[in-house]
């Protein structure tokens, strides 16, 4: 509750002490800004897929929940057929 009040104070005093300006943004800006918040999205959806996994392997562990219980198991196969391209 503290970090929150603390960035609220941030905010406040940001918005209180801050000035009016006047400046011109070329339309690469919109461009650069679209992609800097699709990176941050892509940067934050990996982070909560890698700790989700954790977590979810974590409770399984614990209520000894094992999903490769049920599943069959193939043998590697592998066929060697030996051809001759004498005719």
């Amino acid at each position: 509750m503290k970090l929150f009040n603390r960035i609220l104070q941030m905010v406040c005093l940001t918005v209180i002490l801050s000035t009016a300006v006047s400046a011109y943004l070329d339309p690469s800006v919109m461009t650069y800004t679209i992609q800097v918040v699709a990176g941050v999205i892509v940067a934050v959806g990996a982070v909560i897929g890698i700790y989700w996994r954790r977590a979810k392997k974590k409770v399984q562990d614990k209520l000894g929940i094992d999903e490769n219980a049920k599943k069959e198991v193939e043998e590697d196969v592998i066929a060697f057929t030996e051809t001759s391209d004498e005719k």
